[in-house]
C-alpha cells in the first residue's frame, strides 16, 4: 500500500531519523501508517512529530493480545492534519513488567486517556502527575475490566475501604461548594466541587465516570455488523455520528468503497444532527441567562428538524439509519423535497433567533468575557470541536480528513481566538449556517445509484481507524478484528473525554452562578465520556 503523496516525504524523514530504533513500519492504508517501536522511543517520537510536523496526539489506548502474542500494546494515534495522514505508534508492554511511561507532563492532553489505560488494563503509569484512579471508582476491587481474562458478567463484591478523597483547597475565607453527582433533569451523574473565596472560583474538581457501562468490553466478540446498534447508544445525541465512525472503521478494515449516494446521505444526516444539537444548545444557553423566550424559539426550530429526521429515517435521533456499506434506507423525491422545504424555512427563522439574542444587551452582558478558555490552554489540553474552535483550534475532520461526501462540498470552518461563552455560541451559529449550505449543495444533486453494498465477512487480524467530525467534535473508532466475523477490540474516543478537563480552566475567576452557562457552552456528554 502506498502512502498519500503529500505525506510520503514525512514518512521517509521519520524512518531515516529513527531508522535502527523502529522495529517495523506498515502502511496499511494510504492515510494510516503504523510504527512499531519500544517504549523508550515514545517520548522522542512524539516530540519529533509535534515539533517538526505539527502533529496532534489524538488518542492513546491499549489492547490485550497476551493470548496470541504474550503482550499488551499501547497505541499512540497522531493526526498530521495538513497532510491528511494518521501515524500510529504501537508499543509492546510485557505482562511480566506491566508499566508504561507517561507523556502527560509534556502533552497534558493525554492525561485522562493514560489513566484510563491504567484503570482498565492494569498497566502502571510511570511519571504521571496524578496517577490516581480515573474511570474506576472506589467500589471497584483490584480488577481491570478490559483485560481479556475479565469475564463480562463478573459480579463485583460490595465496596469496603476508604472513600475517594477530593483535594482540599486551604486559605482564609476559602470554602467548598459541592454540586452533584445527581442533578435536576435527565442528565447523567457528575460531581463538581468548587473552591471559592467570596464569589470567584479558585479551583474546580471534576469527578465523572459514575455510570461506566463497559461499552468497549461489549464490542468484544460481537459480530462486526451488529456493533452499529451498540455504537448508536454510546451518546444519544450523537447516535448517527458514532454509528458512522464505527461503520467507517469496518469499511476501511475490508477495503470497501461506499457508494456515492450513500456517502451523500450520510453527510446530510451528520449535518442534520449538527443542526438540531446546535440550535438546542443556543436555546439552552439563553435559558441559563434567563432569556426563556429565545429558548422557546430555539426549541420550536429544533422540533422541526427532529420531525424531518423521523420522516427521513424513522427515528427522531437518526438511529437505525447508518449501516456498514452505506445507509439502511434510500430517500424518494418527497423526502428530498421535505429537506429542501425545511432549508427554505429554517434559514430565515434561525437568523431571527440569532438577531433576537444579539439584540438582548442583558444576554450579551452575561456571555461576553465569561468562561474564557485561552488558546494556549486549549492547545495544551487538546480541546477539540466547538470549544476548541472558539479558542483558536483550526481543525475539523470534515475538511482535514474528509470522508462521506465532504470532499464534494464547500464550507467554512469558523475559528475564533477569544474563547468565551459568546464565541462558543458564535461557533454554533456559524456552523448551523454552514450546515444549511452543505445540505443545500447536496439535497438538490444527490448522486444516483445504490445506497448500500454488502460488507462481507471481516478478515481476522485487521486493524482500522474510523472517524467522523461529530457536532461536539472529532470521534474516533479503532477496531481489531477476530476470527469468525467478530471484533477483538473496539476503542471509542468521544470528544467529551478530551474536553472535560478544560471546563476546570474556563471557570476559574468566574462566579459559581455563571457555571451553568459556562458548562452548557461546552455541553459535554457524560455518556460519551463514561462509555
Amino acid at each position: 500500500m502506498n502512502i498519500l503523496p503529500t505525506a510520503k516525504h514525512i514518512l521517509t524523514e521519520v524512518q531515516q531519523r529513527f531508522d535502527d530504533r523502529l522495529d517495523a513500519v506498515r502502511v496499511v492504508r494510504s492515510d494510516e501508517v503504523y510504527f512499531h517501536a519500544p517504549m523508550e522511543l515514545v517520548a522522542g517520537f512524539s516530540a519529533h512529530l509535534y515539533k517538526k510536523w505539527d502533529a496532534r496526539l489524538v488518542s492513546v489506548f491499549a489492547d490485550d493480545v497476551r493470548e496470541t502474542e504474550n503482550n499488551f500494546y499501547v497505541y499512540y494515534v497522531f493526526a498530521l492534519d495538513a497532510h491528511r495522514v494518521f501515524f500510529i505508534l504501537r508499543v509492546p508492554v510485557p505482562p511480566k513488567n506491566p508499566e508504561f511511561a507517561s507523556l502527560a507532563n509534556a502533552i497534558p492532553a493525554v492525561s485522562w486517556q493514560e489513566r484510563e489505560i491504567q484503570d482498565l488494563f492494569g498497566l502502571k503509569l510511570i511519571g504521571h502527575p496524578n496517577p490516581r484512579r480515573c474511570v474506576l471508582h472506589d467500589d471497584w476491587p483490584d480488577v481491570h475490566p478490559l483485560r481479556k481474562d475479565f469475564e463480562l458478567r463478573t459480579q463485583l463484591p460490595p465496596f469496603q475501604g476508604e472513600r475517594h478523597k477530593l483535594r482540599e483547597v486551604e486559605g482564609e475565607g476559602v470554602f467548598q461548594v459541592p454540586v452533584g453527582p445527581v442533578h435536576a433533569g435527565i442528565i447523567e451523574p457528575g460531581h463538581f466541587r468548587f473552591s471559592v473565596a467570596g464569589e470567584p472560583v479558585l479551583y474546580l474538581q471534576l469527578r465523572l465516570f459514575y455510570t461506566h457501562k463497559g461499552t468497549e468490553k461489549l464490542f468484544e466478540n460481537l459480530p462486526g455488523p451488529h456493533g452499529v446498534q451498540l455504537a448508536e447508544r454510546i451518546s444519544g445525541d450523537s447516535s448517527f455520528a458514532h454509528a458512522t465512525a464505527f461503520c467507517h472503521a469496518l469499511e476501511r478494515a475490508v477495503g470497501l468503497d461506499v457508494p456515492a449516494r450513500a456517502r451523500a446521505i450520510r453527510t446530510l444526516c451528520l449535518e442534520l444532527e449538527r443542526i438540531y444539537n446546535h440550535i438546542a444548545d443556543i436555546g439552552a444557553i439563553a435559558t441559563d441567562v434567563a432569556f426563556v423566550v429565545a429558548n422557546m424559539h430555539a426549541m420550536r426550530l429544533k422540533e422541526r428538524v427532529l420531525r424531518l429526521n423521523e420522516l427521513l429515517t424513522g427515528n427522531r435521533l437518526l438511529r437505525g439509519m447508518a449501516c456498514p456499506g452505506g445507509v439502511r434506507f434510500d430517500w424518494d423525491g418527497g423526502q428530498i423535497r421535505a429537506v429542501q422545504d425545511l432549508l427554505a424555512a429554517l434559514g430565515p427563522e434561525f437568523d431571527s433567533l440569532v438577531e433576537l439574542i444579539e439584540n438582548s444587551s442583558s444576554t450579551r452582558d452575561r456571555l461576553e468575557g465569561t468562561g474564557i478558555l485561552k488558546p494556549g490552554v486549549a492547545h495544551d489540553l487538546g480541546v477539540v470541536g466547538i470549544a476548541g474552535r472558539a479558542s483558536g483550534f483550526d481543525h475539523d475532520l470534515r475538511r482535514d480528513f474528509p470522508n462521506a461526501a465532504y470532499d464534494q462540498v464547500q464550507f467554512r470552518v469558523p475559528v475564533y481566538q477569544v474563547g468565551d461563552v459568546e464565541h462558543r455560541v458564535q461557533v454554533r451559529v456559524d456552523e448551523v449556517r454552514e450546515s444549511l449550505a452543505i445540505i443545500r449543495q447536496l439535497a438538490g444533486n444527490l448522486p444516483a445509484g445504490r445506497w448500500r453494498v454488502d460488507l462481507g465477512d471481516l478478515p481476522a487480524g485487521r486493524t482500522a481507524l474510523g472517524w467522523v467530525e461529530g457536532w461536539r467534535g472529532e470521534i474516533f473508532h479503532w477496531i481489531r478484528t477476530a476470527p469468525g466475523n467478530r471484533l477483538a477490540r473496539c476503542k471509542v474516543k468521544d470528544p467529551s473525554l478530551q474536553n472535560w478537563p478544560a471546563l476546570s480552566q474556563a471557570i476559574l475567576g468566574n462566579i459559581v452562578p455563571d457555571f451553568p452557562v459556562v458548562n452548557k457552552s461546552f455541553n459535554l456528554s457524560y455518556s460519551g465520556t463514561d462509555r
